[in-house]
């Protein structure tokens, strides 16, 4: 249990290990799902071949929409696609980055889906049995012109339903069935071939010619992942020290009215004084993390600014952070970092 636990914990910490073994378990989900997937053709003229399209180009679309969606950089990237410029550029070359990684990934267990198909052949066989060659396979050259090319089609389109296939007098059955299948199968050894070979070539003989542009976009792929990740840890810190603080507050006006009702007036603090002091213990700390923050309208305005107006990544202080957006030369001023909360008396 401690390795499995050990696993889990380094894959949480690597986000992209982690994506990679959500991937092959997508693909190996794939292939069961194959495997237990009961696979009817029609065996009609006309509706052989729509149904074996569908099984063969629908799951893998469903598959490869998954495997985007499991991925926590969608969102990420349709945020910087889609956010306004501020005092932060948009690198196109990190938004091509960030989609070709997601979309590599997401195409794993689509590519398994359709390997697995090709190579089972089923789907192959329900698409194409009415399209055999009938002078090479069987007796087409004496029998089959006595029939119309109607019936010829609905003969044929039945081969793959071995319980109502009644042409084995024109061609046998078990002999389409091996010759399509030895077609998917190569066909599917084909597939796979060409994409071991592009999976290669974009993995490994890419960065070999750009090196200098792929570290630059992977790096500030990484550096918005890690920003996205320590913000919303910052907004929970700060959440949470605006909630205590407030509740405080809140506690100690209340303390404080119900000592006045105890004493019918007779301990009324005198005029302009405001409730009982906040309790030191613990809230000067989270007072720190508010940061000038004093109610709701300050704090909406803030995250607005941050979306609208991303700082941009300098380290110098040369335009600080005045008010809600990155502007002036000359630090901010010292601002007392107060929650204030009104009660009814």
């Amino acid at each position: 249990m401690d390795k499995f636990r050990m696993i889990f914990q380094f894959l949480q910490s690597n986000q992209e290990s982690f994506m990679n073994g959500i991937c092959g378990i997508m693909a190996l989900a794939s292939a069961q799902m194959y495997s237990a997937f009961d696979f009817n053709c029609p065996c009609l003229p006309g509706y052989n071949v729509a149904y074996s399209a569908g099984i063969l180009l629908a799951p893998p679309l469903v598959l490869f929409l998954l495997g985007l969606v499991m991925n926590n950089n969608v969102s990420m990237l349709a945020e910087e696609w889609k956010r306004p410029l501020g005092r932060r550029a948009k690198d196109p070359a990190v938004l091509r980055y960030m989609f070709c990684s997601m979309a590599q990934r997401a195409l794993i267990a689509p590519v398994v889906w359709v390997a697995v198909t090709l190579l089972d052949g089923k789907c192959f066989l329900c698409a194409f049995c009415t399209a055999v060659p009938l002078t090479v396979l069987g007796n087409g050259s004496s029998m089959a012109p006595s029939l119309s090319a109607s019936e010829l089609a609905r003969l044929l389109a039945r081969v793959p339903c071995p319980e109502i296939y009644d042409g084995d007098w024109l061609l046998a059955r078990e002999v389409v069935v091996r010759y399509l299948r030895c077609i998917s199968q190569a066909l599917g050894w084909s597939f796979v071939l060409l994409t071991t070979l592009l999976a290669f070539l974009v993995r490994s003989v890419r960065p070999c010619f750009t090196q200098a542009a792929f570290l630059k976009s992977k790096y500030w792929s990484h550096y918005i992942d890690i920003e996205r990740k320590l913000f919303d840890e910052t907004c929970t810190e700060h959440a949470k020290a605006f909630a205590k603080v407030c509740i405080q507050q809140f506690f100690e006006a209340m303390n404080h009215d119900l000592e006045l009702g105890h004493t019918h007036g007779v301990l009324a603090t005198a005029p302009g004084a405001s409730a009982a002091p906040v309790n030191p213990d613990g809230s000067e700390e989270e007072r720190e993390k508010l940061r000038g923050i004093t109610d709701q309208g300050t704090m909406n305005r803030l995250l607005a600014s941050w979306h609208k107006c991303k700082p941009p990544l300098r380290l110098d202080h040369e335009e600080p952070l005045v008010g809600n957006g990155w502007a002036g030369n000359r630090p901010r001023p010292p601002r007392r970092e107060v929650a204030t909360y009104f009660s009814k008396v």
